[in-house]
């Protein structure tokens, strides 16, 4: 079972280490940690972000995500069983890859497919399938330009996964964080106007990752507060879509 919000998982038997405080929200970004977390089968406890109170911007989440995004981490054994934080989602992928020696290869050839195809994720696949969900969902006029164009960049991209997948059981050689990453944002391939139907080999792909037990807790983690949330409450909308420097 996934862990209720404010309670850590269960530690393995033995001295039970400090559990990871996860700052979350549930969005295809929360999830990759999330996902990460359980199929590591480390201790950790979520503490909620609610993105659209505003408390991204508290002093206390700024002092370990300056950039006001979650997900974030403080890990209490960190480097030198020091606590470090961590913020990007790619960043924490890839410091839990280290720090366990799980799904993260250690051999340079099959890291640097992993970082590829990770990297192509953070520039690509999640900015425009944001992109397409806002303007197909959330934004306050329907501009037709805007939808065709995020929502045809996000159906070429979901076109390059197919063909990488093409005699592939996953992005980049074994199970990795490269697929972590990318998996919560096509869970959403409906809100963003794709068929996965049209992309057999990133349908079978997402469906044997969804169908994993640890990606199962990860999806399950329930935020009560999240669903909750009236998008169309224009303090919300202010909160999400209206910043600027300060």
């Amino acid at each position: 079972m996934a862990p209720p919000a404010g309670k850590a998982t269960k530690a393995k038997r033995g001295r039970r280490p400090a559990p990871i405080e996860l700052y979350y929200w549930p969005t295809p970004n929360g999830w990759k940690i999330s996902i990460m977390l359980e199929e590591c089968a480390l201790p950790y406890v979520v503490r909620p972000v609610d993105i659209s109170k505003g408390e991204q911007f508290a002093p206390e989440f700024l002092a370990i995500s300056p950039n006001n995004r979650m997900p974030a981490i403080v890990d209490p054994a960190g480097p030198d069983g020091r606590r470090i934080s961590v913020f990007e989602s790619g960043a924490i992928l890839q410091y839990l890859g280290r720090k366990t020696g799980k799904f993260y290869p250690r051999e340079e050839r099959a890291r640097v497919a992993v970082e590829e195809w990770l990297f192509w994720q953070m520039g690509g696949l999640g900015p425009m399938a944001g992109q397409a969900n806002h303007f197909r969902r959330y934004a306050p006029e329907q501009i037709p330009y805007a939808i065709d164009r995020y929502t045809n960049e996000v159906n070429r991209l979901f076109g390059v996964m197919n063909k990488r997948l093409t005699g592939r059981d996953f992005l980049a050689g074994r199970y990795s964080i490269a697929d972590m990453a990318c998996v919560g944002w096509v869970r959403l391939a409906e809100r963003m106007g794709q068929d996965l139907g049209q992309f057999p080999n990133l349908k079978r792909w997402f469906e044997t990752i969804r169908a994993r037990t640890a990606v199962k807790r990860a999806f399950a983690i329930r935020i009560e507060a999240a669903a909750a949330v009236d998008m169309h409450d224009p303090k919300v909308r202010a909160v999400l879509f209206g910043q600027r420097a300060t």
